[in-house]
């Protein structure tokens, strides 16, 4: 991506703008001329037709009169130019990875090589019915057992499963694990699951829907776990530590050996959230270090794009005392040259399916090209580049904001916009809003909750240090205008298609039903 993709995209938007005075209603919406109207408001009456073959005349006849609607179905009636261009237009509202710098923190939206969306799309993995039998299915069974065997080295440990939908799912794939291993040693006594206060709030809810109650353990001053309230929290109603590694504040773990000692010293099983992983290939190997189950987010790590739900996938890769309560089925290797799913019941003490099929292949595909595109010093490389574009930017926004851990980051960093809300009244959120106007997508706010007016900001790898020099210049931007103009600052932002909304109203009371609009509120007038 080029350094300027993201201020060009600012400025066609922008001019696309009609005045404030001369839009009808727009004192009272938050909408500009950029959007356009519904497919409903476009139709008209017997357009759009001509495409469609005419039904036999006798069609309704033949249909039971209890089936029969009272009143035609209401579908908008366009012609084929028309919806293109309609949709076509939405599309070029739309922020991508492909047209901008995506800074989300914990999400690792970084660009994605398009070979292995051409990988993904081969007929022979995309068109296979899940239910093939394994002997058509060879090239997939292999795809998918060479993922099982790269995962399980890259990770350092003995078996993984490639069925979790998602990171969130794996999480919990991987704490059931837990759970039959400990109810296969009887210990039926260990109810509790512990999880620093930084962690991703999937953790704790994974948890609790495994059936275990969460126990929160607060961070050190270095952004590490508080050792010492670790301690006192294990016993022997623990079943788990969840620990995210690096942290959701973009911290490796320094005291992660006494950690997991002392987790395995109460009898419990350390789990490692592998949403981060990123910034960790082939520096650092969680089985190596004493993690016992995990997961990946492939579609973080390995190549996927993703946003707005999926797709995604979460494999889980754990050690051998946990290898036998892996989800079934698993791909494994037949006779020399051949592969093959488990069979049922072959593998009793596995905890089931936890996904329909084998997963999200498309993802799998991605994820496998990725990989062997790379290789283990490729792989390497994307940590050391994620590393270094997290620090320098670090130090650049640093310039303006508060850094409330000292020290290198890894692939994240913390930023705190708390000195800026107590001397002018902006916001961290506010700071996000007026990004989009610089071209910008903000980065994660107000996560993770420890810090006050936090901005979670990630880089990537795949960013040019021009890029990143514009980012950090346009957060400094703000910084100068929210103490000349902060009024500007809270208003923001001025130039997107869609104005700032009350968000609360709007996740609490959302609009999910289009509904005609008439008057000066209508923001498509006639």
């Amino acid at each position: 991506m080029t350094d300027g993709t993201a201020l060009a995209t600012s400025a066609r938007v922008g001019a696309a703008m009609a005045p404030e005075e001369a839009r009808p209603g727009a004192g009272r919406q938050a909408m500009n001329a950029a959007l356009q109207p519904t497919l409903a408001e476009l139709s008209r009456p017997g357009r759009g037709g001509g495409k469609v073959p005419h039904p036999p005349a006798d069609a309704l006849a033949r249909i039971p009169a209890s089936a029969l609607r009272s009143a035609p179905l209401a579908l908008p009636e366009l012609n084929e130019p028309e919806v293109v261009r309609h949709f076509v237009n939405l599309s070029h509202l739309n922020y991508s990875v492909d047209s901008g710098f995506y800074p989300l923190g914990s999400c690792t939206m970084k660009f994605n090589p398009k070979l292995n969306e051409w990988a993904a799309r081969l007929p022979g993995f995309a068109t296979l019915h899940p239910l093939a039998p394994d002997e058509l299915a060879q090239g997939t069974l292999e795809l998918m057992h060479e993922l099982q065997e790269a995962l399980a080295e890259i990770s350092g440990m003995a078996a993984v499963t490639l069925q979790p939908a998602a990171g969130a799912q794996g999480e919990l794939t991987g704490i059931l694990m837990i759970r039959a291993y400990h109810a296969a040693r009887g210990d039926v006594a260990r109810t509790e699951v512990i999880v620093p206060d930084s962690s991703h709030g999937t953790n704790p809810a994974t948890a609790s829907m495994a059936g275990f109650r969460t126990v929160t353990v607060p961070s050190a001053a270095d952004g590490g776990v508080d050792l010492a309230a670790l301690k006192d929290a294990l016993g022997p109603h623990t079943a788990a530590v969840m620990l995210t590694n690096p942290s959701t504040l973009g911290l490796f773990e320094r005291r992660i050996v006494e950690l997991l000692d002392a987790v395995h010293e109460a009898g419990a099983l350390a789990y490692m959230d592998g949403a981060n992983m990123n910034a960790v290939l082939g520096r650092f190997r969680p089985g190596a270090a004493g993690f016992d189950v995990m997961h990946f987010n492939l579609h973080k790590t390995f190549s996927t794009p993703h946003g707005g739900g999926g797709p995604g996938a979460g494999p889980v890769a754990c050690n051998e005392r946990l290898a036998p309560f892996l989800p079934a089925p698993l791909v494994v290797k037949a006779a020399p040259g051949s592969y093959r799913l488990e069979r049922p019941e072959e593998r009793a003490s596995a905890i089931g399916r936890v996904r329909a099929y084998q997963g999200n292949v498309g993802v799998l595909v991605r994820a496998f090209a990725y990989i062997r595109a790379h290789g283990a010093s490729g792989l390497r490389e994307i940590s050391d580049d994620a590393v270094l574009a997290a620090n320098y930017l670090r130090q650049r926004v640093g310039q303006g904001y508060e850094l409330p851990y000292a020290g290198p980051c890894k692939h994240e960093f913390v930023a705190s916009g708390r000195a800026l809300r107590q001397a002018t009244g902006v916001r961290t959120l506010d700071v996000a809003k007026r990004l989009i106007d610089h071209g910008f997508h903000p980065p994660t706010i107000y996560f993770p909750l420890i810090v006050d007016e936090c901005l979670l900001i990630e880089p990537t790898e795949t960013e040019s240090v021009e890029t990143l020099d514009l980012f950090a210049e346009a957060l400094l931007a703000i910084l100068t205008e929210a103490h000349d103009h902060p009024e500007r600052v809270k208003s923001a932002p001025t130039s997107a298609p869609v104005r700032r909304l009350d968000e609360a109203s709007a996740a609490r009371k959302p609009e999910l039903r289009w509904r005609p609009m008439t008057g000066a509120g209508t923001p498509c007038p006639t």
